[in-house]
Parts: C-alpha cells; sequence; structure tokens
C-alpha cells in the first residue's frame, strides 16, 4: 500500500479541465455507483468526524474508499482529510491518500458544473461571498472550461481576501473584479451567487435581491433557506443530503444533479426561473479523483517505486489464536 502525500499530489499539476472531467464522470455514473450514508460523529468543542464509503466503476474494474474528515477548531487548518484507497475486485488496499488537494478541487469543479449546467444561457456576472480556497477552486475551473466567455466577478469584501483573490486571478484575462461592501450588492444583479462562507448563523439575504434567473450554488448550505420556499427549482447532489432539511417538502421542483446530466430530470427551462443548487458533497468524487491519481502516479513506474509503501504484513494463510 503507498502513502501519497499532499505535496505528491499538488505537484501533478492536474488541470481545472481534467477536475471537471472528473466530477462530469461520476456525476453521469452516480447510479451505478455503491454510495452508503455517511456517518457523522460529533464531539464536544464543535469538533466532527465524517466517514464516508461509496465504490465506484472505472475502466480498471471497480475501486472503493473511505473518505475521513475531521474539524478541529483549534488545529491549522482545522479540516484534514484523508483516502484510504483499495481494489474493490479483490480487496487489495492500494493506497493511503492525503485527500485536502482532492477535497477543494473537487468541492470547486461540482460548483463550476452546477453553473455551467444550470445558470441562464448568457450568464456573466458572477457574485461570491466566501473567498477561501473552495472558492478559488470554484473560480479555477469556472474560468477554465469557459475560457470565451467574460466574466465580472463581484467579490464581497472580507478583512484583505478580496485583494489577495484578485491576486490569484491576475493573469486569467477573461476576468474582472468588483469589490463590493455588502451583501446585497454582491447579490443584487448577479447571474450566479456562489457562496463559499462556511457558517451564517441565520439567512444573509432578503427575498427582492435575487433577480430573476439567478442561480444560487451555497456551497456550504447556509444563509439561503429563504430561497428554499420561492426559487422555482432546487437541485442537489444526493436526495438524502437535503431531504431533512425544513423546507423540503415545500420546495417547488426538486431533482438531483445526476437525473439531470443524464435526462431524467428537467434543467433550467427557460431564463427567467431562479434556481438553487445544494451540493453538498458525495465521496464518490473523491474516490474518483484518487483513482485517477493512483493511476496515473503508477503508470511512471519509476516514480512510484519512490512513494513510501506501509507494509500491513497482513496474514497469507488462515491463521489460528
Amino acid at each position: 500500500m503507498k502513502i501519497i502525500g499532499f505535496e505528491t499530489i499538488k505537484n501533478m499539476n492536474i488541470s481545472p479541465e481534467r477536475c471537471y472531467e472528473w466530477v462530469l464522470e461520476m456525476i453521469e455514473a452516480k447510479d451505478k455507483a455503491m454510495l452508503p450514508p455517511k456517518t457523522h460523529l460529533n464531539m464536544p468543542g464543535n469538533v466532527f468526524c465524517n466517514v464516508m464509503p461509496s465504490i465506484i466503476e472505472n475502466s480498471e474494474g471497480k475501486i472503493g474508499g473511505i473518505k475521513v474528515v475531521t474539524r478541529y477548531p483549534e488545529r491549522k487548518p482545522s479540516l484534514d482529510s484523508d483516502i484510504l484507497l483499495f481494489n474493490a475486485d479483490s480487496g487489495e488496499f492500494l493506497a493511503l491518500m492525503d485527500g485536502n488537494w482532492i477535497t477543494a478541487m473537487r468541492t470547486g469543479a461540482v460548483a463550476a458544473h452546477s453553473v455551467m449546467t444550470l445558470a441562464k444561457t448568457d450568464f456573466k456576472t458572477i457574485g461570491m461571498i466566501g473567498l477561501g480556497n473552495v472558492a478559488r477552486s470554484s473560480l479555477l475551473v469556472l474560468a477554465s472550461v469557459c475560457k470565451d466567455k467574460k466574466l465580472t466577478i463581484k467579490l464581497l469584501k472580507y478583512k484583505d481576501q478580496a485583494e489577495l483573490f484578485m491576486e490569484r486571478f491576475k493573469d486569467f484575462h477573461n476576468l474582472e473584479f468588483v469589490i463590493t461592501d455588502s451583501v446585497k450588492d454582491c447579490i443584487k444583479g448577479s447571474d450566479v451567487v456562489i457562496s463559499c462562507a462556511t457558517y451564517f448563523e441565520d439567512d444573509i439575504a432578503l427575498d427582492e435581491w435575487f433577480d430573476e434567473g439567478v442561480l444560487v450554488v451555497p456551497v456550504h448550505t447556509r444563509g439561503f433557506t429563504n430561497c428554499d420556499l420561492f426559487f422555482d427549482k432546487v437541485y442537489a447532489d444526493d436526495t438524502g443530503h437535503v431531504d431533512h432539511f425544513k423546507n423540503f417538502s415545500k420546495f417547488r421542483y426538486f431533482a438531483e444533479m445526476s437525473d439531470v446530466v443524464n435526462g431524467r430530470a428537467k434543467g433550467r427551462e427557460n431564463e427567467s426561473e431562479r434556481i438553487l443548487a445544494y451540493n453538498i458533497g458525495v465521496s464518490i468524487h473523491d474516490v474518483n479523483y484518487a483513482a485517477h491519481i493512483y493511476q496515473e502516479l503508477s503508470a511512471d513506474r519509476s516514480s512510484f517505486d519512490k512513494l513510501v509503501d506501509a507494509d500491513m504484513q497482513a496474514p497469507t494463510e488462515k491463521f489460528w489464536l
């Protein structure tokens, strides 16, 4: 079993376009995957541990993975994740991988996919709230898959993050930036609103701030429950992630994204529909990313052999106690 760390994955320089392709693969193939509910363990002090198993099928056969995410507020960064990858046909454990780059990039790629699938045809203006790594990955993927579209990005000012965000994207000539001082200014007039803020205690916007035709993508779900009640359509990556929401029974129309891309459910039908996309995150994306990364690394045998091996010295025959 190989140990594949954060720097190894980051240094592969996987393009945003490939990240988008890998997400699309799993959204299209969700019905073929085994995706049991995740186990969520809450502990005192706003500490948690999520355990998310899944099995997917690709050109190499069936691949399984178990993603573990922990949050310890005093740790830097507070969130950390790892992925245990195994061959689901043979049971062989393949790798223990850092999951932090994978989590950030697949989350952003899923948000970008929602925009490309559900935004109105001529979307030009995107309001962004919360400017951390997920916001960066969302825009990295989105700007890369629509290079020929000129986009205006409205950034909600927070400390010095808007300026740092603009600096990160200074070489993207299809983007221009505007810094806004209020949530209202960020949302009003935007064709798409992407919120990557991790926590809001209450809803953050009045109904009238959302223009006709707007798509709202609240990556961490918080702050937009009023939209549940008057938006025309609501989508999610998995029904089990949202069917406990207090307004679920009041959604005017609901479908999973996999059903939209496979033609089993309606997507956007006109340019005036207001649409909400809750993509909370399913581990099939993490496992698919991990499988692609493992396969690419193993294709270069000389480099692959240099990766650290973890030999568990498992028994090779039946043993007795």
